[in-house]
């Protein structure tokens, strides 16, 4: 696994001493070198490597990486440019059109959000291939609640965005008044038209960042 080095680290650092990080570590190592597991082992904490905590306005929680050939890549919902949009992401796009208007692009390589300040964080890191979550329950839900814990207590306003009930469960650890919680149904084909479609994210996320006289996120994907 490539370290997290950022200011993440000084958050995170006790997290890799505790007896369940240990465990986890040895099942994430053997199921590495035993199974087809995604992302690759060095984009495991990508999305900590591109949003630093210091520089992160928005969070949007996933559930555990897509785990078809080449999808994951260590953010939730993006995949590299040549990989075919997954329908969840398809879903966020029409949506992010209806909200603010933005153009439908190409691919799904959400990098640019990233690098804004959207952490764009899995509730679970890793998955063996075709078997949708396949690593819960092993460790990394604790390790990834410290990390929106340690967001929680940043002394300055904060989106989170929770779409779906595995996201939403996360609310309790959010307490701090500064911070603005978003919630709606999951994206997916399977929930989006329960109330995700409409729910407007993107410009109340915007909406809340400039009147917190914060540089709001551009959301346009460009074409590759």
């Amino acid at each position: 696994m490539s370290m997290i080095s950022n200011d993440w680290l000084a958050e995170l650092e006790t997290e890799f001493k505790k007896p369940y990080y240990a465990r986890l570590y040895e099942f994430v190592k053997n199921e590495y070198n035993t199974k087809k597991v995604f992302p690759p082992s060095d984009e495991i904490f990508t999305a900590f490597h591109l949003t630093p905590l210091s520089q992160v306005k928005v969070v949007i929680i996933g559930q555990d990486p897509y785990h078809n050939d080449g999808q994951a890549h260590g953010l939730c919902f993006s995949v590299r440019p040549e990989v075919d949009i997954p329908p969840s992401l398809v879903n966020i796009y029409q949506e992010l059109h209806d909200d603010l208007g933005c153009k439908i692009p190409n691919n799904g390589y959400l990098i640019k959000w990233a690098k804004q300040g959207v952490l764009m964080l899995n509730t679970v890191l890793t998955v063996q291939a075709h078997m949708a979550n396949s690593h819960r329950g092993r460790g990394w839900e604790e390790f990834t609640d410290a990390a929106i814990k340690a967001l929680n207590k940043q002394d300055r306003p904060i989106v989170f965005i929770l779409w779906g009930r595995p996201a939403q469960m996360k609310k309790g650890m959010l307490n701090n008044p500064k911070h603005l919680i978003l919630e709606a149904p999951h994206p997916s084909p399977l929930s989006a038209y329960r109330g995700f479609f409409g729910s407007k994210p993107f410009s109340q996320t915007n909406q809340f960042l400039l009147h917190n006289k914060m540089v709001p996120i551009d959301w346009q994907i460009e074409d590759v």
